[in-house]
């Protein structure tokens, strides 16, 4: 007797009998869901799976396509497989980095050949169509760790077996297209035929892959200029090669051997260097005539603790720093403008009194006592309470918020009184040469970590708000990052590995039955491949105290 299984497609509402083994590209089929953009994947039981998995008991499956950030990764992982192939294929001599997200596509770098022309580029792009148009399979296989780290180190990928060597698995998946084999810590769509929109194309000194439009999944994302931000990566990318930490499996060696320590006082020094370079710039620019500093960026990218530490460097280059946060010139809650679900929009410039912000930035430049505002967040009204603000000389204003760099937000101060500063965790070190790591993951397991420390939300809250969190900044943050006459790259290189001891504890609590398991699974699978560092090592200034607690500064 065949055993039967029933399968519940949430995406319809309704359900179905199979025969146990069935992979979701039949079930998909059978229960007829074709949305706007192509699924690439599939929610089972609250956990992402290729299209190729079978099932083999009764499952609640949700079918994922383009325009969800699973689906985009899915679809980009794939692409990257046929680049690498196309590239190796073209140019045997070559290496291929998967370096980092830059221009709302990714950047990568060939090595070990003389130059890349043009002539390359089209011929690379050739292949991969032609991948495409044979539509040939993704093989995921699994085989005992040490054959798959042997195979890898014969094929000259010594960065992807150090990186299983050191994540400890028995068993490791990998996957093949013919010959080819490769590496990915996540799900292949099941064929090539699946990636029909990319393009590639020659970008500074290596290749920009574009992508679909993460919003509208039928055409590509613009390539947007960011050399602001290519410049901080490529600095930060040599500094990782001068000290040896390429990718993880590097640093987890380095955990093994004990050397994290002056691994963590080299990131640590690094980092306070960066800023009081950047403090010695404003104490230059400030002989000019700047007297407003305007720090922004995304969240959880530790604005909060930058500012703080800058302040110190600023009086060390006999400066007065004098802040003033933007929180307080919220409008009253009952005039805060709305977003298209009718919920208040916090995130929105216009939830800003503009005018009044203006009029009293206007007044401490031209030297004016003001009364400074306070909101207080539990009437939602604004009150004063005789706190008094006066600029004198030698004083320089500080401002945090995430609309630092909106020209609108400061439109009536001249350009010459301002310094503007970008903040955000851009993640440098990768796993390995092909996987990246999401500058966005950095960034929520920070949030996460903070949120349960300090504000009692669960992992669930934390991970639900999300979306709404990276909506606002794609619209109010984002757009304007590369105004910055500074970008700060506030990333850690051990940091994941630090992170990881207090995420894991958080994460584990997320139930599989809430749709909140997929990425709170997700990151926890992810944090795996970081061996655990002692985090007791981190001086009380470092930035990451902010969200892990023992920090000097009083927030």
């Amino acid at each position: 007797m065949e055993n039967k299984i029933t399968i519940h497609c949430t995406n319809t509402g309704t359900y179905k009998d199979f025969l146990a083994g069935t992979d979701l590209i039949e079930i998909l089929d059978a229960f007829g869901y074709k949305p706007e953009y192509k699924i690439v994947n599939a929610k089972v039981n609250n956990k992402t799976e290729p299209l190729t998995y079978q099932a083999y008991h009764n499952k609640t499956v949700e079918f994922v396509d383009l325009s969800q950030p699973s689906g985009m990764r899915t679809y980009v992982r794939s692409l990257c497989f046929l680049l690498a192939k196309a590239v190796y294929e073209i140019l045997p001599e070559a290496h291929l980095l998967l370096e980092h997200p830059i221009s709302l596509g990714y950047f990568c770098r060939v090595e070990k050949i003389a130059s890349l022309d043009q002539k390359a580029v089209d011929a690379i792009k050739s292949k991969i169509r032609e991948y495409i148009a044979a539509d040939l399979p993704f093989e995921d296989v699994e085989e005992e760790t040490a054959k798959v780290v042997q195979m890898f180190r014969e094929k000259g990928f010594e960065d992807k077996a150090i990186l299983l060597e050191t994540l400890g698995d028995l068993y490791s998946k990998y996957y093949r297209m013919g010959e080819t084999v490769d590496y990915f810590y996540g799900c292949l769509t099941p064929s090539s035929g699946y990636l029909d929109l990319f393009d590639l194309e020659l970008y500074n000194d290596g290749l920009l892959l574009r992508v679909p439009n993460r919003n509208n999944p039928v055409g590509l994302e613009p390539v947007v200029p960011q050399p602001k931000m290519y410049n901080v990566y490529k600095e930060h990318l040599k500094f990782l090669n001068i000290i040896g930490l390429d990718n993880v499996g590097d640093m987890n060696k380095a955990t093994r051997q004990g050397k994290m320590t002056p691994i963590i006082q080299i990131s640590e020094a690094y980092q306070e260097k960066t800023i009081a370079d950047i403090a010695e710039q404003i104490a230059h620019k400030a002989k000019d005539g700047v007297r407003v500093v305007l720090i922004s960026g995304p969240s959880s990218s530790g604005k909060t603790t930058f500012r703080m530490r800058l302040e110190v460097q600023l009086m060390v280059n006999l400066l007065k720093p004098v802040g003033l946060s933007l929180d307080d010139y919220f409008v009253d809650r009952e005039t805060t403008p709305l977003d298209e679900n009718g919920k208040y929009d916090f995130e929105s410039l216009y939830a800003l009194d503009i005018p009044k912000f203006n009029e009293d930035l206007e007044k401490l430049l031209a030297g004016e006592q003001i009364e400074l505002p306070t909101f207080n967040f539990t009437t939602g009204k604004r009150e004063y309470k005789g706190h008094n603000l006066q600029l004198h000389e030698g004083s320089i204003l500080v401002i945090e918020g995430i609309h630092g760099l909106n020209p609108e937000l400061t439109a009536r101060i001249p350009e010459s009184h301002k310094f503007k500063i970008y903040v955000s965790a851009l993640t440098t070190i990768s796993l390995d040469d092909h996987n990246w790591i999401s500058t966005t993951d950095n960034r929520l397991l920070r949030r996460l970590i903070r949120d349960f420390r300090y504000r009692n939300y669960s992992a669930i809250d934390t991970i639900s708000r999300w979306p709404s969190v990276r909506k606002g900044e794609d619209k109010w943050i984002f757009p304007y990052q590369e105004n910055a006459d500074v970008m700060f790259n506030s990333a850690m290189m051990y940091e994941l590995a630090a992170l990881r001891r207090h995420a894991e504890p958080i994460l584990m609590q997320v139930p599989n039955n809430v749709p909140e398991y997929a990425d709170a699974h997700r990151l926890l699978k992810f944090l795996r491949y970081f061996n655990y560092i002692n985090d007791k090592e981190l001086p009380p200034t470092s930035l990451l105290r902010e969200f892990l607690g023992g920090s000097s500064f009083t927030y």
